[in-house]
């Protein structure tokens, strides 16, 4: 099955959540999805997901100097970014419980 139109939906969701458990850079938060299971997700997809919660004031942002290259632009989820994720994970829940019901049966 093709997973990117349901990848699409919840990509909002995933970077949030592994934001919210420790502040990444773009391509760090890549790997954590995809290590997680989400073995499809696109660079390019992260990246603009990132950029949008950011400019919607969801996320904040702060340079690490790197040892390995260029300086790193790190994300964290900053108080209006946390109440985005408690709606939209409940949003979720509601929704995966439905579709679960109507699968299971």
């Amino acid at each position: 099955m093709d997973t990117s139109q349901l990848l699409k939906g919840v990509l909002d969701l995933a970077v949030l959540t592994v934001l919210a458990r420790d502040d990444g850079y773009g391509y760090e938060v890549v790997r954590r999805l995809r290590a997680a299971g989400l073995e499809e997700v696109g660079d390019a997809s992260v990246y603009g997901t990132l950029r949008r919660l950011f400019n919607a004031g969801l996320l904040t942002s702060y340079v690490v100097a790197s040892d390995e290259g260029p300086h790193r632009k790190y994300y964290s989820v900053n108080d209006l970014g946390r109440v985005r994720l408690g709606e939209i994970t409940k949003v979720w829940r509601e929704f995966a419980a439905t579709m679960e019901g109507l699968v299971g049966a």
